[in-house]
């Protein structure tokens, strides 16, 4: 997806998008491609005794991925400036991740 995205945005939009607009595209992108590696790695975690932290981990990587890149991408494309105000939310989902992540480190000691 995060491939995806960033093609995407490098071919189709390079030239319908300024750059505050591409800018903004290509930190949705980076976000999304670092946190959906980060909610698989989780989930093999899970998987191999990581427990329910790290199934909380992928949940919130995951739903705080579509938020905060969501948001962005929409954003970049002309959405509602509203939407700047949900953002945060999904960036707060991702910093619980982290947090999640870190206590099943933490348990497994």
């Amino acid at each position: 997806m995060g491939v995806m995205f960033g093609a995407f945005g490098a071919h189709a939009l390079r030239n319908r998008l300024d750059p505050s607009q591409l800018a903004i595209w290509q930190t949705g992108v980076n976000y999304l491609f670092w946190h959906v590696l980060a909610a698989l790695f989780a989930a093999r975690w899970a998987d191999s005794g990581g427990g329910r932290p790290a199934l909380v981990a992928v949940a919130l990587f995951l739903a705080g991925t579509l938020v905060f890149s969501g948001t962005l991408f929409a954003l970049a494309l002309g959405g509602p400036r509203w939407f700047g105000a949900i953002t945060p939310l999904g960036g707060l989902a991702l910093i619980a991740g982290w947090l999640a992540l870190a206590v099943a480190a933490w348990r497994q000691k």
